[in-house]
């Protein structure tokens, strides 16, 4: 009996393309069944498409969808081409690599200092504040973060019970943490760049005011927000920024260090093209719009540069990691960095411009914006 039926699982086999092997006592080891028919499992999510055999396999979807920049003449969007010769004679001057203005959505100048042209990658220093900002508020449209009253403990339990329990996120965007930070005068941030664990750091300062009550530029305080969008989405910043930022506008440039402990560099790291910085300001311009998407939502944006803390006279207003003043009679948000790095937008002007430099004086580039750049498009 047992010969006949290993005798009909062996041309059943045959017949059927089955390999069958032998095993140690003599007894066939028959392969599992594999049913043609999809198997439901609510466990496993289903492929995205089904191939039948004979059809050619799709070409691989790009993860950056392609944007091109259209360019037009200055004076099709009201500009004048003579005074934006005289922007240019200006800062042809002065270590300012590039300058980039778009008006209605279109580049109408583009600069470049001998050596550097569109495919440069430039450091933006402290504009990455604003572009973690821009994250945080994705990350909390999207429910991995419940919002900006979540608390530091709610990431790092060992800071329960500690005098930092009690800050929150929007104390992080807003640098009113009160932790003890002196970043423009002293070796604050060059230590705090150079430590072994750069979230330890900021966590061992002392917090000398209550939180939401004094501004303090903390660029630690913007490195521990990336940190905080890790630890609730389980990927870095950098990567979750990807997904949800600049695969959809395009931005296939952009490079973001991170700390010793892989954690992206929330405050200072990022570097990018002048061209795909553009298209941050031309983002918030749209209202957190891009190509009929919304990336943010719109009362993102308009809280992000809502005028709130005047850290000093002359220094602009600041809110969400974004810096507001009236510019010749304009008002104008932008993300500042560090030797000269802006992307500025004014809104009524439907106008952003980027500029990237390496210049003593901060405000230099503001400076010349204003004189020169301004009159060149608002008449």
């Amino acid at each position: 009996m047992k010969k006949r039926l290993l005798a009909i699982i062996l041309t059943a086999a045959v017949l059927f393309g089955c390999a069958v092997e032998a095993a140690p006592g003599g007894e066939p080891v028959v392969p599992e069944e594999v049913s043609s028919v999809p198997q439901s499992n609510p466990n496993i999510a289903p492929p995205p498409g089904r191939i039948e055999p004979g059809e050619p396999e799709p070409p691989p979807q790009p993860l950056y969808t392609e944007y091109i920049w259209q360019t037009g003449r200055p004076e099709d969007h009201g500009a004048d081409s003579a005074k934006l010769e005289s922007f240019r004679a200006a800062i042809s001057g002065h270590d300012i690599f590039s300058a980039l203005t778009v008006k209605n959505g279109v580049i109408i100048d583009e600069y470049y200092k001998d050596g550097y042209d569109e495919n440069d990658v430039f450091r933006f220093a402290s504009c990455t504040k604003s572009l973690t900002s821009i994250v945080i508020g994705i990350a909390i449209e999207r429910g991995y973060l419940s919002g900006i009253d979540a608390k530091l403990a709610e990431f790092f339990p060992q800071l329960a019970g500690t005098d930092k329990e009690n800050i929150a996120i929007e104390h992080l965007l807003g640098h009113t943490s009160g932790i003890y930070w002196r970043e423009s005068n002293g070796p604050m941030f060059r230590e705090f760049t150079s430590s072994e664990n750069w979230l330890e750091f900021v966590f061992s300062q002392r917090v000398e005011a209550a939180p939401g009550a004094l501004f303090q530029y903390t660029t630690g305080g913007s490195h521990v927000l990336a940190a905080i969008l890790q630890e609730a989405t389980g990927e870095t910043a950098h990567d979750f920024a990807k997904q949800y930022l600049f695969y959809p506008l395009g931005m296939e440039s952009v490079e973001w260090r991170t700390d010793p402990q892989g954690y992206t560099d929330g405050g200072n790291g990022v570097s990018m093209t002048a061209r795909d910085a553009a298209k941050l300001g031309q983002l918030y311009l749209n209202g957190g719009a891009w190509e009929g998407e919304q990336i943010i939502s719109r009362e993102w944006v308009e809280e992000s540069t809502r005028r709130r803390f005047t850290p000093a006279p002359g220094a602009g207003e600041y809110h969400y990691s974004w810096w507001m003043r009236e510019l010749a009679g304009y008002y104008v948000y932008y993300a500042l960095g560090h030797g000269g790095q802006y992307i500025l937008v004014v809104p009524e002007l439907d106008l952003v411009t980027v500029m990237t430099s390496r210049v003593g004086d901060l405000f230099l580039p503001q400076g010349i914006f204003r004189d020169y750049l301004l009159p060149a498009v608002g008449g």
